[in-house]
């Protein structure tokens, strides 16, 4: 019974002997690729900028991080199959998946290298932007 229930209201109906989801048009890929492949040359531009902007030259990681993930985000934009990309040659469910990786790596940075003890100013734009990358990742349509 209780089962039944949360599938309920998760949108599934019983047909038969199967359950069929009643929602099927439901997706969550919105994002154009036109629009993303200027989120990526934007992102990349920030995460270059932003550890001199914050000064976080003090510590390596903290800077380094960013840069190296707006240095390989620009790179295989570069070469990704969208309307932004120069060689086209990276399918573009790669380079959500790319995304979603670095996205990963740069939001868990801060505590992964241990510069999160130096306060809010060193974590919070890893964190930031990294879920971004994420999200960004997730919602990006791959057609």
């Amino acid at each position: 019974m209780t089962l039944r229930i949360i599938l309920a209201s998760l949108g599934y109906r019983r047909i038969d002997a199967d359950l069929e989801r009643k929602d099927k048009d439901l997706n969550l890929r919105v994002i154009p690729t036109s629009v993303h492949g200027i989120l990526d040359y934007l992102a990349s531009g920030v995460n270059l900028a932003f550890p001199a902007l914050l000064e976080l030259d003090d510590e390596q990681a903290a800077a380094l991080i960013p840069r190296l993930d707006g240095t390989a985000g620009a790179a295989y934009s570069l070469i990704t199959d969208y309307e932004l990309g120069l060689l086209k040659v990276l399918p573009m469910p790669v380079h959500l998946t790319f995304d979603a990786a670095k996205g990963a790596l740069l939001a868990s940075s801060p505590w992964l290298f241990g510069f999160a003890k130096n306060g809010p100013r060193y974590w919070l734009p890893h964190v930031l932007i990294g879920t971004a990358d994420i999200l960004a990742a997730m919602t990006t349509k791959t057609d």
